[in-house]
């Protein structure tokens, strides 16, 4: 029984914790009727300090790990200089697609409006950025003092500062040899750390799903529905309307030949919630549609560690999901500063399962909207996880082949079959 146990992976436990909380929240809703047990012991005590506990520990991890993760992933772009063109196509095309993803979450979530019917306006709310100016916002953005931003959790200053040093860094490569090591060993400290903190996310989650629905009751399931089908359709939006059309627009080629070659390594993208692993599957693939290797081995990882698409859709549905949800208002500064938040956050992103949720921490608090929020939504994230990483890698592969196709480094042929593909990799997928 224990071995059994102990097989079932951390995303199932979240879920395992997302439904049994759901249940004994809707239990205490409805049948118990003594206020001392439910309210003062239960609600306001027990799941009150272990879900907000669970909260306090991801707001831990959050301003170290972006910190670190922004300056080893910028500084690890220098290779761009030796690429030339290459690498500037490759950074511009990442960042915009990013862009337009969470632009689009931004739009269906409003349409929609996932997080109307929660209810949770009760919960005081401070500091929201929605009547601050675009001239504001971007001064904001300068790191007047950075250490005072880093203690205060001011993220967006946090994040220029770190993108300066990591430029820095890429610049004087090794004259600063030792610096950037520490900066690589502190980020695998904090990504050690986040992996510790999730062990505890179904216990947190449980609780804030006990919380919330002895609450709520019934009527608290349609929101959280509406939110999964949010981010469902801006992850098919980006998939299949956005991708195909860039594809079509800069290189005349078939995006239906794509998919259906493709298709394998979108499956195991699904599965296994992790962009890292898929990338010698998807050198492989590429190599097969007669991409250049020496464009591929360059975009491909970058790609997983900057184009998080798939992870900027569910962002901006939470954002918006969370405003609702709180009856806030956020204005179209507010919601710029979302955007370029969502694409800066991407920067860096390790491409590991569900680490999504710990920089949507820095989303939230880019326009001071409260992280109660997340512990809502965490519980289904695993579900949603597979289906963004799949996003996501398609996104790096399709983005690969335009910057191949621009930069002369495709055989058209063989992405139409009219050729063999070169065997530069061992089918790792067979």
């Amino acid at each position: 029984m224990i071995t059994h146990l102990k097989k079932i992976s951390l995303g199932n436990w979240m879920l395992i914790g997302m439904v049994l909380g759901v249940i004994f929240g809707f239990f205490l809703n409805f049948y118990v009727s003594d206020t001392f047990i439910k309210d003062i012991i239960l609600i306001n005590n027990v799941f009150y300090i272990g879900g907000t506990g669970f909260i306090k520990l991801m707001k831990m991890l959050v301003v170290p790990l972006v910190f670190f993760s922004i300056i080893v992933g910028v500084a690890s772009i220098s290779d761009i200089k030796k690429i030339g063109t290459i690498g500037g196509r490759t950074l511009i095309i990442y960042l915009i697609t990013t862009a337009i993803a969470v632009t689009i979450a931004i739009l269906i979530a409003s349409t929609i409006k996932p997080g109307e019917g929660l209810n949770l306006a009760s919960v005081t709310v401070a500091n929201v950025t929605n009547n601050i100016t675009m001239s504001d916002t971007i001064l904001n953005m300068i790191p007047e003092n950075p250490i005072s931003s880093l203690a205060n959790g001011d993220m967006l200053p946090v994040i220029i500062f770190g993108v300066i040093i990591g430029i820095i860094l890429a610049k004087l490569k090794e004259e600063t040899k030792l610096v950037n090591r520490m900066f690589v060993e502190g980020n695998r400290i904090m990504m050690e750390m986040t992996h510790l903190v999730m062990k505890f996310a179904p216990i947190g989650i449980f609780c804030l799903m006990a919380k919330t629905f002895a609450g709520l009751g019934l009527e608290g399931v349609i929101p959280l529905g509406k939110y999964v089908g949010c981010v469902l359709l801006g992850l098919v939006i980006q998939a299949f309307v956005i991708y195909p059309s860039l594809m079509v627009i800069f290189t005349r080629l078939n995006p239906i030949k794509f998919f259906r070659r493709f298709i394998s390594v979108i499956l195991f993208a699904f599965s296994s919630s992790t962009s890292n692993a898929t990338i010698p599957l998807n050198l492989e693939k590429l190599s097969e549609m007669g991409v250049s290797r020496d464009v591929s081995s360059f975009t491909i990882p970058l790609g997983a560690t900057i184009n998080m698409d798939g992870t900027s859709i569910m962002q901006g549905c939470a954002v918006m999901f969370a405003a609702q949800a709180y009856g806030i208002d956020l204005g179209t500064s507010a919601l710029l500063t979302v955007i370029f938040t969502a694409v800066m956050a991407s920067i860096g992103t390790a491409g590991v399962p569900s680490v999504g949720l710990i920089t949507l921490n820095m989303v939230f608090g880019s326009v001071g909207l409260p992280t109660d929020a997340i512990g809502i939504i965490m519980g289904i994230d695993h579900l949603l996880d597979m289906f963004r990483t799949a996003v996501n890698i398609t996104g790096d592969a399709i983005c690969t082949i335009i910057v191949s196709f621009k930069n002369k480094s495709m055989d058209v042929d063989v992405f139409n079959g009219k050729k063999k593909p070169p065997k530069e990799f061992k089918n790792l997928l067979s």
